[in-house]
């Protein structure tokens, strides 16, 4: 009984949240209180386990102020050509933005080299990454599952790191990309007997979460 309550009150939380912007998400999970609260709302959402190291509960105003900046962040990535940008939320159930470029605009099949196009978009995106250089990025690549995991895992590395380094060369700093690895076939979001299913989960997924710096500027903010 515990467990159908416990998930009952996460799953409705979720989808209050599903109809506010970044800034009402912030609040709300603020509002929220604790980690595993966030941790609830964080799954349902499409958390990835990106996020800032933070010692406690972040507070319903520093939230409204993290989620207005991501809703700044998600409406300037959403001039990018060939990006597809959603909100999420973070592991500590803050605001964060996910942007997915597939294998058709980055790669093509089984190689990791970026093609033309794919600069072109990178390069702009680069400037929103610039433009918000107080949000920590995350890149994670992935394959369908054409081939073995032997094949699948390095590549999906090769490809979330050509993302890095091009994005590197367009003036992103080192320091901003906190993580960048590979998910190989293991994490699909469409259906892989089909060639269009496999074509969108042949990705590369690029998170803008909140630094731990943010975080406190939006907490000594809030006081």
């Amino acid at each position: 009984m515990k467990k159908i309550k416990f998930f009952s009150i996460g799953l409705c939380f979720a989808l209050v949240l599903a109809g506010c912007n970044n800034t009402q998400k912030g609040a709300a999970i603020g509002a929220g209180g604790g980690a595993v609260l966030g941790a609830i709302v964080g799954k349902l959402a499409g958390n990835t386990a990106v996020g800032a190291a933070v010692g406690a509960a972040v507070g319903t105003g520093a939230g409204a102020i993290i989620g207005k900046k991501m809703d700044k962040a998600k409406a300037e990535a959403e001039a990018v050509q060939n990006a597809k940008v959603e909100s999420v939320t973070d592991a500590n159930g803050l605001a964060a933005v996910k942007v997915t470029f597939d294998s058709g605009i980055l790669f093509a099949t089984n190689k990791a080299d970026l093609n033309i196009d794919a600069k072109n978009s990178l390069a702009k995106f680069a400037t929103v990454l610039n433009n918000n250089a107080d949000c920590d990025i995350a890149i994670i690549g992935h394959t369908d599952n054409t081939g073995s995991d032997a094949i699948n895992q390095p590549l999906s590395v090769k490809r979330a790191t050509s993302v890095s380094d091009y994005l590197k060369s367009c003036g992103v700093k080192t320091a901003q990309i906190k993580s960048v690895e590979g998910q190989g076939s293991g994490n699909p979001v469409a259906d892989n007997s089909t060639a269009e299913g496999r074509k969108q989960n042949r990705r590369v997924e690029v998170y803008m979460y909140a630094s731990q710096e943010m975080i406190q500027a939006a907490q000594a903010q809030a006081k």
